[in-house]
């Protein structure tokens, strides 16, 4: 199964690199601002950008820091990030092909692991998690932002089969308190947690970043126009079965370090 979720991960953002290049969700935001700003990162450091899709969270650590590495599943996002990286004249980002649940680096590598709106794709979230504290040294830091569901698990579970309908190389998105599951059980020490409301995002555009066809879309509408109270009330939703139609993502940011020992 695992196996089948990276396949499919690939078969779906390889031939769409550059909708994430261009993506104005993923490519701007204060968000990226919060990450410098929470990381505090030094000139000396060493950071590595895991699934960096686009290259924008590499792209922006790279003035803060000495070298990025900007590592990938899909080898054609790798290619878009490398070319938009270079574009933007950025010569301290290297590039390199990688899992992960199983990240091609020594232990004890990296003063900071990133990692910006993809692990609701990794099918084993607590690997990944561990492959990060692998890779850091002592004292290093781990620093994840993605979407943010619910701690009620069945409202959970329909956000996910909605995400799954636009994108079946979705797995799966955790609650707050499972975030903080994943970096305690890894032996980090959680350090900052935050959570934010992304504007409202329009359906239409949304779904097809993800080349999803029209009956695709009218089941998304439906979902949207259907959805149980206490997924209204999270995803806000409005002018749902229109093509006006816009709802709410939730976002965390979570930073975790290293023990020294």
């Amino acid at each position: 199964m695992s196996e089948d979720v990276k396949s499919r991960a690939q078969e779906r953002f390889g031939p769409r690199a550059q909708n994430y290049v261009r993506s104005a969700s993923h490519a701007s935001g204060d968000d990226l601002e919060r990450l410098v700003a929470l990381a505090q990162p030094a000139a000396d450091w060493l950071a590595l950008d895991v699934a960096a899709g686009g290259g924008h969270t590499a792209l922006k650590f790279a003035p803060h820091v000495a070298r990025v590495v900007a590592s990938d599943l899909t080898p054609p996002m790798l290619e878009a990030a490398r070319s938009f990286i270079r574009q933007k004249g950025a010569d301290n980002v290297i590039f390199s092909a990688g899992d992960a649940e199983m990240l091609p680096f020594k232990a004890e590598t990296f003063d900071l692991v990133t990692c910006r709106i993809a692990p609701h794709h990794f099918p084993d979230c607590f690997r990944f998690v561990q492959e990060c504290a692998r890779v850091l040294k002592p004292g290093g830091r781990l620093l994840v932002e993605d979407q943010l569901v619910p701690d009620d698990e069945r409202a959970a579970r329909y956000l996910d089969a909605f995400e799954r309908l636009r994108d079946p190389s979705h797995h799966r998105v955790y609650a707050e308190y499972e975030w903080r599951c994943l970096l305690l059980d890894a032996g980090f020490t959680v350090e900052q947690v935050e959570q934010f409301i992304y504007p409202e995002r329009k359906l239409l555009p949304w779904a097809q970043m993800q080349d999803c066809p029209p009956e695709v879309i009218e089941r998304l509408q439906v979902m949207l126009a259907q959805a149980p109270q206490a997924v209204a009330e999270w995803m806000n939703p409005r002018c749902a079965g229109t093509p006006d139609a816009t709802f709410q993502h939730h976002f965390i940011i979570i930073m975790g370090r290293k023990g020294m020992s």
